[in-house]
C-alpha cells in the first residue's frame, strides 16, 4: 500500500519535484562542467538524498547505474564522518574505487543539507573527470600508478575551501584548470540541489524527507518485488568469455536465483583478479548487475533505493568481479559492462521475448587522445562513441547506441575545437550488426587524422576483438571491433600507440547480436537493409540465403 498519511496525487507531485531537484542539479553541472566527457558525453549522475544516504531522487539523464553507487559513498563517508560532525557548507569527496564508482577518474562529492538546523538529507554528484594524473601502462600494473587516490576528505569545511587539499591534487594531475573546474561544477550542481530541497521543505511543511522518502522508496521496491514475483522460482545460470588480456581470456559465471519476491546474483565461477586494469570492484559489479535487471523486470518506475533493495549480488573475494584492494582497475568497465550480457543470456529461457542480445558496446570502447596544442598546451580527449544494441524479440538492435551504459559521443565538433583531432569519417558500419529473424544494431566506423604538428597519444581501451557481441535465441553474433591505420596496421583493443602529424586511425565499433535464426527474417527486411546499405549483398548471400534467392541475388 501507499503510505496512507500522503494523498496518492499529493505523492505524484511531490515525488515528480524530487526528480525535477535531481534534474535541475544536473543541468547545472552541463552548463558549468569544463570537460567534454561531461557535457558532451554525460558520463555523470546527480541525486538527492535522505539523511541515512539512501536516494530518493535521481537525474533522468547520466549514467542511471551510477545513481546506487553515490548512496553507497555516502553511507561510507559517514561511516568516517558521522552524522553529528557535518555542519552547513561542508563538501565531501572520494575516488576510492571500493567506495564510489570503482576506478580512480569518477570523483563523487557529496554536501549535507540541514533544515532549520538539523541534518535531513544529502546532495550528491559523481563525475568523471578528464585527468586524475598516473599512466596506462599495457601491461601488469598496479593501482598507485593509475592516479591519485582520494580517500573521503573534506574538500569544503562550513564553507571553506580546503586549500591544501587542492593544492595537493592539482600537484599530481595535467589538466589542473580543467579538473578542478569540474570539480567545483559538481560543487555547485549539489549546492541547486540543497537550495532547491530547502525550498522543497519550506513549500510543503516537512519538518525532513522522511516520510516522503520511505513512500517513494517503498513504492520503488514493491513495484520491483511484484515483478520478481511473478517470475518462477528457480537457478538459472549463464557464463560469457571476454578478450581479457594478451591471450589469456575471462569468464564471467553468473548464478541467478529467484526465490519469492528476491533476486539473488551469485559470480561464483568467474575468473580470478588479474594484474591487469580491468577488474571490476563489487560496488561496480553490483551496480551493472541491478541496473540491467531493473530495465528487465521493471522499465517504468522510477529508480530509487527502493529498486535495488530486492536484488543481492555476491561475488568470492579476489575474483574478477571482486578484487581485493589494491587491484589495478582502471578498466574496469570491460568486465562490468558485460555483466548484462551474461544476465540477459542465463535469463533468456526464462523470459525470451523480453531479453536482448549481446550489445556491442557491453562493454564500450574508448580512446583516449593527448598530447600539445599548437601553443604548446597540453589537450586530453576521451571519445565515446558507440557501437550497436543487441536485437529483441520485437524489433532490430539500435544502431550506434549505448548500452548498458548511457555516456554518449555528444558533438565531435566540441572535440575539434579543444584539440588537434580532425573527424575525417563517422559513419555507420555495413554489415556488423548480427544476423537473426531481428537483426543487431550497427556500429560505426571513425576515422581521426592528427592534425597537431607533434604525434598524439592514442590509448584503447576496448574489447570485442576476439569475442564478438552473441546473438540469442539463434541469432548471429557481431561484429567484432577493429582498429587500424590509414596504411593497414592494425592497433590492438588494449593499447597505447603514438598517432604520427598527417596520420589518421579507424575505430570501428562492434556491432550488436541478432534474435532469432536468420532463416526466418522477412524477405522484404533484407531487401530494406540492402536498399539501406546497412547490409550488403556478399553479407545477405552469406547469412541470408534463401532471402537472397527470393531477391534474386547469385
Amino acid at each position: 500500500m501507499i503510505d496512507s498519511e500522503i494523498n496518492p496525487i499529493t505523492l505524484e507531485i511531490w515525488w515528480s519535484r524530487l526528480i525535477a531537484i535531481a534534474d535541475e542539479a544536473a543541468a547545472t553541472l552541463l552548463r558549468t562542467s569544463f570537460s567534454t566527457v561531461i557535457r558532451e558525453s554525460n558520463d555523470y549522475v546527480t541525486v538527492l538524498m535522505d539523511a541515512d544516504g539512501e536516494t530518493i531522487g535521481e537525474c533522468t539523464l547520466g549514467i542511471p547505474a551510477f545513481a546506487a553507487l553515490v548512496g553507497r559513498a555516502t553511507r561510507a563517508m559517514l561511516d568516517r564522518f558521522p552524522a553529528s560532525t557535518w555542519r552547513e557548507g561542508d563538501v565531501v569527496m572520494t575516488n576510492d574505487p571500493w567506495i564510489g564508482t570503482g576506478h580512480l577518474p569518477d570523483i563523487v562529492v557529496v554536501a549535507p543539507i540541514f533544515h532549520h538546523g538539523a541534518l535531513v538529507g544529502f546532495s550528491g554528484s559523481a563525475a568523471h573527470a578528464p585527468d586524475i594524473g598516473g599512466t596506462f601502462k599495457e601491461g601488469p600494473t598496479e593501482l598507485i600508478e593509475e592516479g591519485v587516490l582520494i580517500p573521503p576528505v573534506r574538500l569544503y569545511r562550513a564553507g571553506e575551501l580546503n586549500d591544501d587539499l587542492v593544492q595537493l591534487l592539482l600537484a599530481n594531475i595535467r589538466l589542473k584548470d580543467i579538473v578542478f573546474g569540474d570539480i567545483e561544477a559538481q560543487v555547485n550542481a549539489n549546492e541547486v540541489c540543497r537550495r532547491r530541497a530547502v525550498e522543497f521543505l519550506e513549500d510543503t511543511g516537512e519538518p525532513d524527507f522522511k516520510r516522503l522518502g520511505r513512500a517513494v522508496t517503498g513504492l520503488a521496491e514493491r513495484a520491483m518485488r511484484a515483478a520478481i514475483a511473478g517470475l518462477p522460482n528457480g537457478v538459472y545460470g549463464g557464463a560469457i568469455e571476454a578478450d581479457g588480456v594478451g591471450d589469456q581470456p575471462t569468464r564471467i559465471a553468473c548464478a541467478v536465483t529467484i526465490a519469492g519476491d528476491d533476486i539473488t546474483v551469485d559470480y561464483d565461477g568467474s575468473s580470478p583478479q588479474v594484474a591487469y586494469a580491468i577488474n571490476s570492484t563489487l560496488n561496480y559489479t553490483r551496480a551493472y548487475t541491478i541496473y540491467p535487471l531493473k530495465c528487465l523486470l521493471d522499465p517504468f518506475t522510477r529508480r530509487n533505493e527502493g529498486s535495488y533493495r530486492p536484488i543481492r549480488v555476491t561475488a568470492p573475494a579476489g575474483t574478477i568481479l571482486n578484487p581485493t584492494a589494491p587491484a589495478p582497475v582502471m578498466a574496469r568497465h570491460l568486465t562490468g559492462h558485460l555483466l548484462s550480457c551474461a544476465l540477459f543470456q542465463a535469463l533468456s529461457p526464462l523470459m525470451p521475448e523480453r531479453v536482448v542480445a549481446d550489445s556491442g558496446g557491453a562493454p564500450a570502447l574508448r580512446a583516449h587522445f593527448s598530447g600539445r596544442t599548437a601553443d604548446g598546451g597540453r589537450f586530453g580527449q576521451l571519445l565515446f562513441a558507440s557501437a550497436g544494441m543487441g536485437a529483441s524479440a520485437e524489433r532490430d538492435g539500435l544502431s550506434t547506441t549505448a548500452f548498458p551504459t548511457n555516456s554518449g559521443a555528444g558533438s565531435v565538433e566540441a572535440m575539434e575545437t579543444v584539440s588537434p583531432l580532425l573527424f575525417l569519417r563517422k559513419a555507420f558500419r555495413p554489415d556488423s550488426g548480427g544476423a537473426g529473424r531481428q537483426r543487431g544494431g550497427l556500429g560505426q566506423d571513425c576515422e581521426i587524422l592528427n592534425a597537431a604538428a607533434t604525434p598524439i597519444q592514442m590509448v584503447l581501451l576496448g574489447d570485442r576483438e576476439r569475442h564478438p557481441a552473441l546473438g540469442i535465441m539463434g541469432g548471429g553474433a557481431g561484429a567484432p571491433a577493429l582498429a587500424a591505420h590509414r596504411d593497414g596496421r592494425t592497433v590492438p583493443m588494449k593499447s597505447r600507440s603514438l598517432i604520427q602529424p598527417g596520420e589518421s586511425v579507424t575505430l570501428s565499433f562492434p556491432g550488436g547480436g541478432g534474435y532469432g535464426p536468420p532463416a526466418d527474417r522477412p524477405v522484404a527486411a533484407v531487401e530494406t537493409d540492402l536498399k539501406r546499405g546497412v547490409v550488403t549483398t556478399d553479407a545477405v548471400r552469406r547469412d541470408y540465403p534463401t532471402q537472397a534467392l527470393a531477391l534474386g541475388l547469385k
